[in-house]
């Protein structure tokens, strides 16, 4: 392998990691704060992508369609979580399993009906459309830089957030010790419903990002939901830093199994990494409780 392809598949993969983190950030604290198995997460990237392709279409405008798909995203997540998911909390797991699985059959046929079956359309905005030089003979899209760049920003912003503001604090409490952080005072409620408004927000992001690069198709969420939760375990349930660390690997791993292995040996390099991760450390790299 030449270095120059070497570069190139080293940003691929940082751009393949922070999207899934963008993604398995949000599933992380669900699964973390709330104890509960959230199958529909992926629709939301989905509904994310579907409406940044409607408002870039009626604007014009990639950034007011990416504002706008976030902000829509994540009323619409808040509204999932205040009129279903609320009243899955203290219901085993495979209830929760099985009602979230027939909300991802149920956002497919509503993406249908609104959409038609074909893929959505969603182009990469003239300014981003070629190719920047990064060295001599390297040359590497513009629109995938941009996407690393927004990753990298939104990874340090999310950082702060937890860890240096008093909402933060309460999301790490509830991560670490859901019983106690009730006790201590915590309007339990209104975070689960903040925290999962994040998430939606978040997948709406990855959702607009991946658009141009990806096709924005009925079930598309599925595919990654899966990548997400691999990424959730490597890294550990509720922690953020381990979404992040696991993102990357995922990442690195799935592009360098693609470039260097044979397909039939790619497609389950990640999965042999998440063994390997749980051979060692059953609960992950950094789980937030324990």
């Amino acid at each position: 392998m030449t270095a120059t392809l070497a570069a190139e598949q080293a940003l691929n993969g940082l751009q393949l990691g922070l999207m899934l983190f963008l993604i398995a950030a949000g599933l992380t604290l669900v699964l973390g704060i709330m104890d509960t198995i959230n199958l529909a997460h992926g629709s939301l990237y989905m509904a994310g992508a579907y409406l940044a392709a409607a408002f870039f279409q009626g604007t014009g405008s990639f950034l007011a369609a990416a504002v706008l798909a976030i902000v829509a995203t994540a009323l619409l997540g808040a509204l999932l979580e205040m009129a279903i998911l609320r009243r899955l909390y203290r219901r085993d797991h495979l209830s929760q399993v099985l009602a979230t699985f027939a909300l991802i059959l149920i956002a497919n046929e509503t993406v249908r009906m609104i959409w038609g079956a074909q893929p959505v359309e969603l182009s990469i905005p003239a300014p981003f459309a070629g190719a920047v030089e990064l060295a001599p003979g390297f040359t590497y899209s513009a629109w995938q830089l941009l996407i690393i760049a927004a990753g990298l920003g939104v990874a340090v912003l999310l950082f702060i957030l937890v860890a240096h503001t008093r909402t933060g604090m309460r999301v790490r409490a509830g991560a670490s010790n859901r019983e106690m952080a009730e006790v201590m005072g915590v309007d339990v409620k209104r975070l689960f419903t903040v925290v999962f408004a994040i998430g939606a927000a978040l997948c709406a992001l990855a959702g607009a990002l991946l658009g141009p690069l990806l096709a924005v198709q009925v079930g598309m969420g599925e595919s990654i939901l899966i990548l997400a939760f691999v990424v959730v375990v490597i890294g550990g349930i509720g922690s953020i830093r381990g979404a992040f660390v696991g993102a990357l690997l995922v990442g690195f791993v799935d592009t360098a199994g693609r470039a260097l292995l044979v397909p039939a040996l790619a497609s389950i390099a990640i999965y042999l990494l998440m063994a390997a991760v749980l051979f060692w450390k059953p609960q992950g790299l950094f789980p937030a409780r324990g």
